[in-house]
């Protein structure tokens, strides 16, 4: 006897779709929920060290003012040693210097028009702006006119109840800055490459996660995944910023401290292609969006065009761990010369006018990162047609 089971209500199938839905959304929370934990994690690593300069800094400061120098108050010194360290990385001496300045034009204004108009609500805002005025005009960044300013109130506002505020003021600021600058150059230096390293790998991840994320939109013909990886491309440009200041801030410690100067070479070495890399990731944009286009006008796909951006993508990973590794970057180069040869097998196959300007790209690309692993330009460029041309060669 056959049986047939009942079709299932509307109710029921509506039942399931919300019950899917209510499961896609919660697996989405988690995936945030473990993005944003890993996020935490890599700023309390990178971050770590900062609070604990900040603090030995801010507690040899506040000693040195108060035990050695005898100030029964020193509050400026421990301010201006967090100030210095809470810099961003790379601008420390920098910042020294505006701390410095921005304590004397504060001093300098607010002594001059206290004894002009004396103390009070309008002449403190009357100080203050003109404090910063003078910052402007000696071109001062930001940081320069918020310690004029500071200053300032502080003299217009102190001067009445606390006399011979000035000196103290321009002494604690001094044996602050010194005291920051110790801490963050002799006594607890960062690691320049661990410093680079942590700036470096979710960049240089990113643009070799998409390279292969593009190689999978081209062989699948999927226009929506190649726009997807363009956008996560345009979106990179703080990552980008992040790295420059890790490679500024590293060629600082290595420069100033004594601890890291047996760094320099191999720093110097990832300095030098950070400026190709940078260049390789910005024209990887107009990469995809020319891939989009291809995907959309339907143009045809050799298999070497999608081959040739997983190794472009496989050639970054390679060179970033080489330059941490202190090693010649020669895998590296073979990886993005196979990309170069790859993209001219599939010309030789053929392809349609976009598909001809992304293998133009690609040699674009493997030519930044041939320069990044240290080649001068002729070189680089002479490597990248031969090998295109022996690709097209062997191929036809």
């Amino acid at each position: 006897m056959v049986s047939f089971r009942a079709p299932r209500r509307v109710a029921d199938l509506s039942i399931d779709v919300d019950t899917q839905r209510i499961q896609d959304a919660l697996e989405t929370l988690r995936r945030r929920g473990r993005a944003t934990g890993r996020d935490r994690i890599r700023r309390l690593r990178i971050y770590l060290l900062l609070a604990v300069q900040a603090g030995v800094a801010a507690a040899l400061a506040w000693t040195i003012a108060h035990e050695v120098l005898g100030n029964p108050e020193p509050v400026f010194a421990p301010a201006s040693a967090v100030a210095l360290i809470a810099a961003s990385v790379g601008q420390r001496l920098r910042r020294t210097v505006e701390l410095m300045a921005g304590v004397v034009i504060g001093i300098a204004v607010g002594d001059v028009l206290i004894e002009l108009i004396g103390t009070g609500p309008w002449q403190t805002g009357l100080i203050v702006s003109l404090a910063i005025i003078v910052a402007i005009l000696l071109k001062g960044s930001g940081s320069l006119m918020t310690q004029a300013g500071g200053t300032a109130v502080l003299i217009a506002s102190l001067s009445p109840s606390v006399r011979n505020l000035e000196v103290p003021r321009f002494i604690d600021a001094t044996v602050g800055a010194l005291v920051g600058m110790v801490v963050v150059l002799l006594l607890l230096p960062l690691n320049p490459l661990r410093l680079v390293e942590r700036r470096a790998s979710p960049t240089l991840d990113l643009l070799a996660n998409q390279l292969a994320a593009a190689a999978t939109a081209l062989r699948a013909r999927e226009g929506p995944r190649a726009e997807r990886t363009l956008g996560r491309l345009n979106g990179a440009d703080p990552a980008l910023g992040h790295l420059s200041e890790a490679v500024q801030g590293a060629k600082e410690v290595v420069t100033l401290s004594p601890v890291r100067w047996r760094r320099r070479q191999t720093l110097a070495q990832y300095s030098d292609g950070v400026e190709h890399m940078e260049r390789a990731f910005r024209d990887s944009r107009g990469m995809v969006r020319r891939i989009a286009t291809m995907i959309r006008e339907d143009e045809s796909v050799p298999v070497g065009l999608p081959t040739a951006l997983d190794r472009l993508g496989e050639a970054v990973r390679m060179l970033h761990r080489e330059f941490l590794d202190g090693k010649e970057p020669e895998r590296a180069r073979v990886k993005a010369l196979q990309a170069v040869g790859s993209a001219g097998a599939a010309c030789a196959e053929g392809l349609g006018f976009h598909g001809t300007v992304v293998a133009a790209q690609i040699r674009t690309i493997a030519h930044d990162l041939l320069r990044a692993t240290g080649l001068d330009r002729a070189d680089a460029r002479r490597l990248v047609r031969t090998e295109f041309r022996q690709a097209q060669r062997a191929t036809a």
